[in-house]
């Protein structure tokens, strides 16, 4: 034996005996006996063109416990891919004048040959990658079974609309009101989009989160904080004074609002409205004040992160309304920046006592603050409120009825005296909302529908699926080159013949890797997902990645799974793709930015 280890010999040498012999293959179902199986499985990367040492981390600890497995004799799937849509490789083309496809391919070929030397465990026979129409392909064909199932719908909303990308976001990959990569701030637009309806799942989504024992407590309470159950009350405040027959038919009852703390009902000092609430839209109409207002409004965006951190705006509208407990006590309606109009109705009210927002914004205009929460040995006369709202447990007090009562009682009590007056009920909202997935670029699986003047949105049938990207996109002009594409988006209606434009939106590149881990178990089935296949390996026995992802490519994975069950595509009772998580931690660096702002 030599008495240096020598790599450059040595590890060629045994890299080539692996591949040879097919070490790392995983067995099918069928060819697997009674041997255990082990599925590891690390997020699969971005080809960007170079490994960095954050992958060197995040692979070689997927390949210990792969190797682990294999040499306990198990039956071990260790695949790798390419996440390989998405902007970078859209700029890149810009700069370069090619086709973003060849960009991709050359990162992915330079890449490879990066990961060779490391001598991971990978089985390569399974390798695919997102961009290639063999992948694509398949997921507009979940696509449009999701919008049979009823999972996939259009509708015109406010949306997070990127101006360096040009493109729209979602809420999650908003960061302190900016878009995540591009570091932009955000700004709001109405667009039509397309969305999965990820909240039908929202109870079953919390639920399971229990039974997900090897997952990390950080990433199960980030799921649960995000998904954001909230059990309160519906308060009808019906309005203060007749009002003009052009008062739009659907308030003359009163303006409806969600609250999870009907105990502080008495603290109340004014109700706000969304900047997109019928009425406050309604007043803009009329009032300059109130259009100047939401053209301020609009350039914050729409995810409640960036919201609750600019600076709270407000305009009265000039609209009383009554307390539901007591009709002569008037309180006034404001339009106010802080209020999401995907909550409850679009319209809450103001206990500035008990809450920060609602303190800062009474403080901002001159609005009364009424404590009615006295916390645990405080003294009733001498207690009073600041700077600072006091948001714990404590003791009704200032509240007629409801004196005397903790807050947990005075919730229940406050609802049961709402349902007696006719006038709310017991309800319950969630923090999640539907998931937007339309995106305005070229470098992304196109969306498989049509739109006819005639006949509406139309889904593209399976015979003419693949709807693949075309070979000569134009990148001179900012924008989506698909919507101003000479030949592409040019179409008959399949339903009536006549001419027709496709979708021109790509879906968000999350969708991409909501699914990947299910196509691994048979990358070459002529089905989106090899059933028996995805029976035997899955769940993913160990899964690593960021902790970045927690609400972003791990919710949505944990959707896209109860989706592809209930559309009949895959067999996983549970739902929970993931048994096992682990979240590696980050090889940083100092970095930098240029004067223009860019890293």
């Amino acid at each position: 034996m030599a008495t240096r280890y020598n790599p450059k010999e040595t590890e060629p040498k045994w890299r080539k005996a692996w591949a040879e012999a097919h070490v790392f293959r995983a067995l099918p179902a069928s060819e697997a006996g009674d041997r255990p199986k082990a599925y590891v499985l690390e997020m699969f990367p971005y080809p960007s063109g170079r490994l960095h040492m954050g992958h060197v981390r995040n692979y070689a600890m997927g390949d210990v416990v792969a190797r682990y497995r294999k040499a306990n004799g198990y039956n071990v799937l260790h695949p790798m891919g390419w996440d390989a849509f998405g902007l970078p490789a859209e700029n890149a083309a810009m700069e370069r004048g090619a086709h973003p496809r060849d960009w991709t391919r050359q990162n992915i070929i330079a890449m490879k040959a990066q990961f060779e030397p490391l001598g991971l465990s990978f089985d390569w026979s399974r390798e695919l990658s997102t961009c290639e129409v063999d992948y694509y392909a398949q997921q507009q064909r979940i696509f449009l079974k999701m919008y049979e199932k009823g999972l996939v719908y259009r509708k015109s909303s406010k949306v997070n609309w990127d101006p360096v990308e040009n493109s729209v976001l979602a809420n999650e990959q908003v960061v302190d009101g900016r878009g995540w990569r591009s570091g932009a701030p955000v700004e709001q637009r109405q667009l039509e989009q397309w969305f999965f309806a990820i909240t039908r799942y929202a109870e079953d989504l919390l639920s399971s989160i229990e039974t997900l024992e090897r997952w990390p407590e950080k990433v199960r309470i980030m799921q649960t904080n995000w998904i954001g159950k909230s059990r309160g009350a519906t308060v009808r405040w019906p309005l203060a004074h007749a009002e003009p027959e052009s008062f739009p038919e659907e308030f003359r009852d009163g303006i409806e609002v969600f609250t999870t703390r009907p105990d502080t009902l008495f603290g109340a000092s004014f109700l706000a409205l969304a900047p997109d609430h019928p009425l406050t839209k309604r007043y803009a109409e009329t009032s300059e004040d109130v259009s100047a207002f939401l053209r301020e409004a609009a350039k914050v965006g729409t995810s409640e992160e960036a919201i609750e951190k600019a600076p709270k705006l407000g305009v009265d509208l000039g609209l009383r309304v009554r307390h539901p407990f007591n009709p002569d006590w008037e309180i006034p309606v404001w339009a106010a920046n802080f209020v999401l109009s995907t909550y409850g109705s679009g319209a809450v009210f103001g206990s500035p006592a008990g809450d920060q927002r609602d303190l800062d914004f009474a403080r901002k205009y001159g609005l009364p603050v009424n404590p009615v929460v006295l916390p645990p040995g405080a003294d009733a006369d001498t207690h009073i409120i600041e700077d600072e709202a006091y948001t714990g447990p404590g003791t009704i007090y200032n509240s007629d009825f409801l004196n005397g009562l903790s807050t947990t009682e005075a919730i229940e009590a406050a609802i049961q005296k709402l349902e007696t007056l006719g006038l709310g009920t017991a309800a319950t909202t969630w923090r999640l909302r539907d998931w937007g997935v339309s995106r305005q670029r070229f470098w992304g699986c196109p969306i498989p529908m049509i739109r006819c003047k005639t006949c509406g949105v139309v889904p593209v049938p399976d015979k003419d699926l693949p709807v693949e990207l075309p070979d000569d996109p134009d990148f001179s002009a900012p924008g989506n080159p698909l919507a101003r594409h000479p030949t592409w988006k040019h179409v008959d209606c399949p339903k009536c013949g006549k001419p027709a434009e496709r979708e021109t939106d790509t879906l968000d590149t999350f969708v991409d890797s909501s699914w990947y881990f299910a196509r691994f178990a048979n990358p070459q089935s002529d089905a989106p997902i090899d059933k028996t296949e995805a029976a035997y390996w899955l769940p993913v026995d160990q899964y690593i990645g960021g902790v970045e992802h927690a609400v972003l490519h791990l919710l949505y994975s944990r959707f896209f799974s109860r989706a592809l069950r209930d559309c009949g595509l895959l067999d996983l009772p549970s739902g929970e793709p993931f048994a096992g998580l682990f979240t590696q931690g980050m090889v940083t660096h100092a970095t930098y930015k240029s004067a223009e702002g860019k890293w």
